[in-house]
């Protein structure tokens, strides 16, 4: 199926697209020239009942199916999306703002994480039925890995395709069935999954994509059928989602909100420093949960490195997402845009200063939901800029005199998802991640992801963890098979102790 085709409203419920119970669609801006290119269907509450009734109906055939089997679809669906790859890549720009190159690595990991997870699916059969030592040769106890159930996945514009698939390929790798419903905000991409779960061949109902609004992601997190729920998006949405499922004795994993700090200490390579700072605040035009967007910067450095910090933050070209060696693109959504630029007068009121940015649009854009590149300094620790996740493209900076110090102000949060320390003196570096409060931590560096290794948070950034093996543990569950296999009777109610 062409993308093109995914801007046509559609559901995918039991292996088909389908139009929504009610037909209600929606317009699907593009970010970058305010023009509408497509729409997408808007499901009912209905049309999420009609989506588990599909995937409870597939579960039976699928859980029961071989690894290696299930490891096949995967497989194939991986070729689909590198065979589809400049296609999506340039949809996903449309779409959600991401620009052309990045949108283009996330499709080379959207690879990854589908081969990944097929060669974790064809291994599972053979960790089936691992014994375990009780101490004792009258029984003989093993372990069976088994799927939760239906699952119910709720996935951000952020990274539409590749995070939507961080949790369908493990989810369908440990023999889950699946009603997945993405952003409203970008979906097109994974309606263009749905047409490739088709061409595969992909068992009816094994997997259900709906999309609509947020209505219709608290429908799905009220049903008391799911097996598990899992939800990337903000703390505020999750806590919701976990409040809802929590009612009936749904478990959830949550990756939600963060504000992470990134550590530059006086002995730092500036140069090398500025490009992760600026890589740690900007990529993804600074939509990104991860992102290190509060800088704290030894003191000693800090006006060189400030310098350097402005001097190249400006020369940062943000233009449409498909332009030519264009590196930040647009807000998602007007109603984004204008929530960052209220931050930035936010950060102006309560005292700080602008270095370089603003909430204007840049001058030589005319259109699209476009926000600078902005740095603040005479920043405080109870400033809204400084606390409280913006979600756009503003880098905060405070400084710092000693080791002790910086760990403070950057535990000092109520999120912990990411943090980052950039110092050529390795131990200082393994000192100050292993005493940050947070799931992931880089050193002399800030945001690879790698589909091999864990992510997720602690604190308010939520909890439970995604990729590598620990994604694939998310959808199993432990089954414990005793069995008795002495040939003496047990004979615990013996008969002589029997009251005459």
């Amino acid at each position: 199926m062409a993308c093109e085709s995914a801007k046509r409203a559609a559901l995918y419920i039991d292996g088909k697209l389908c139009v929504p119970a009610l037909g209600a669609d929606s317009e699907v801006i593009n970010p970058s020239t305010e023009e509408v290119i497509g729409h997408i269907a808007l499901g009912s509450e209905e049309d999420a009942d009609l989506a588990f009734e599909a995937a409870a109906g597939a579960l039976k055939g699928w859980k029961c199916m071989p690894g290696i089997e299930r490891g096949r679809y995967l497989r194939s669906l991986g070729g689909k999306v590198q065979e589809k790859k400049a296609e999506l890549s340039r949809l996903e720009a449309q779409d959600c703002g991401k620009v052309l190159d990045e949108a283009e690595q996330d499709m080379d990991d959207a690879v990854t994480c589908l081969l990944f997870y097929a060669d974790l699916a064809e291994q599972l059969d053979k960790q089936q039925n691992e014994a375990v030592d009780v101490e004792s040769t009258d029984f003989r106890v093993e372990v069976r890995k088994e799927p939760f159930g239906v699952v119910a996945l709720l996935t951000p514009w952020n990274y539409p395709l590749l995070i939507a698939l961080w949790k369908i390929a493990p989810a369908l790798a440990a023999g889950n069935t699946i009603v997945h419903k993405p952003s409203e905000n970008a979906s097109l991409t994974c309606m263009v999954f749905a047409a490739m779960c088709i061409e595969v061949g992909l068992p009816p109902g094994v997997l259900n994509i709906i999309t609509g609004k947020g209505n219709l992601g608290a429908a799905i997190s009220k049903n008391p059928g799911y097996a598990k729920i899992s939800f990337t998006g903000s703390t505020t949405v999750g806590r919701s989602i976990a409040m809802a499922a929590a009612a009936n004795l749904i478990p959830c994993t949550l990756e939600l909100g963060g504000k992470g700090a990134i550590i530059v200490f006086d002995d730092a390579d500036i140069n090398q420093a500025v490009e992760w700072v600026m890589y740690g605040a900007f990529w993804v035009n600074g939509q990104c949960c991860s992102a290190t967007s509060r800088l704290l910067v030894h003191s000693t450095i800090a006006p060189a490195f400030l310098e350097k910090l402005v001097q190249r933050t400006k020369a940062i070209k943000v233009d449409d997402a498909l332009a030519p060696a264009a590196r930040l693109g647009p807000q998602v959504t007007s109603g984004q845009m204008e929530k960052v630029r209220a931050y930035i007068q936010s950060g102006i009121d309560e005292g700080a200063k602008i270095l370089t940015g603003g909430s204007s649009r840049p001058a030589h854009l005319g259109r699209g939901y476009f926000v600078q590149p902005t740095v603040f300094v005479d920043v405080k620790a109870h400033h809204r800029i400084w606390r409280e996740e913006i979600f756009g493209p503003v880098l905060s900076v405070m400084q710092f005199t000693n080791e002790q110090e910086a760990i403070t102000l950057a535990n000092d949060s109520e999120y912990g998802l990411a943090g980052a320390v950039i110092s050529k003196d390795s131990e200082r570096c393994r000192h100050v991640v292993e005493n940050l409060d947070c799931g992931i931590t880089w050193i002399n560096c800030s945001q690879p992801c790698f589909i091999m290794a864990p992510w997720g948070g602690l604190k308010k950034s939520g909890y439970g963890r995604e990729l590598g093996v620990w994604g694939l543990q998310n959808y199993l569950q432990e089954k414990q098979v005793c069995k008795y296999q002495s040939a003496q009777v047990w004979d615990w109610y013996k008969p002589d102790l029997a009251p005459q």
